[in-house]
């Protein structure tokens, strides 16, 4: 059955969207890794532009400017880390458990995108985190936060203060993969990004957090 004018018009709708959505996420994933390499002064459209196998007016098209292109790479790992936490449903859980997860997702979301560290050094670097505070970072840190100040209350984590024991649980989480391209060469004989030794790291990292924040007799 042919299908009508009005049919075909939304079919085209839905494809162009589709189509619009895929390249927006292959300008992204460019940029990422050209920012993450020379930060926002240092990356250049021409090559974000060639790695993503499109025109550069097409970025213009999409983002306006290469700030305007930055500020939207900054923003999509604190969108899909809201996504996926929110999934998580955090505050049914009891603090052990929730700070688990918590634990768990933040390594395995490293573990999938080595070089977004990077980003936020160079934005540190470059820009002394101008972007990363209009990115809204912050809001991410609540999860935590109540976790941790939810286990105080109920008298299974000891007295902390809430954001020094965030600061020190991510660097547990993250340092691991952060210094990978260093350490990498003191080990060469080991694959510390494999799934094997990246769960190893993840089980320790439970252990040795969970040992830090519980609340002894």
């Amino acid at each position: 059955m042919a299908q009508s004018p009005r049919t075909k018009r939304v079919t085209k709708s839905v494809r162009q969207i589709r189509d619009a959505e895929v390249t927006q996420q292959q300008i992204l994933d460019a940029a990422e890794v050209e920012f993450a390499k020379h930060g926002l002064h240092g990356a250049r459209l021409s090559a974000i532009a060639t790695r993503a196998k499109i025109t550069t007016a097409m970025i213009h098209y999409y983002f306006d400017n290469k700030e305007g292109l930055y500020k939207a790479v900054l923003q999509r790992p604190i969108d899909e880390v809201h996504s996926m936490v929110n999934q998580l449903e955090l505050d049914y859980l009891p603090p052990k458990d929730a700070l688990k997860q918590v634990i768990r997702t933040a390594i395995a979301y490293e573990a999938k995108n080595l070089h977004r560290q990077m980003l936020w050094f160079q934005e540190a670097s470059q820009n002394q985190g101008l972007y990363f505070k209009q990115a809204n970072v912050s809001s991410l840190h609540k999860y935590l936060l109540n976790i941790l100040e939810r286990g105080m209350v109920e008298g299974c984590f000891r007295t902390l203060d809430p954001f020094l024991a965030l600061t020190h649980i991510l660097s547990v989480c993250i340092f691991y993969f952060t210094v990978q391209e260093n350490w990498k060469h003191l080990t060469p004989e080991v694959d510390r990004l494999s799934s094997e030794m990246v769960e190893q790291h993840t089980q320790a990292a439970i252990e040795f957090i969970l040992a830090a924040v519980r609340k002894t007799p």
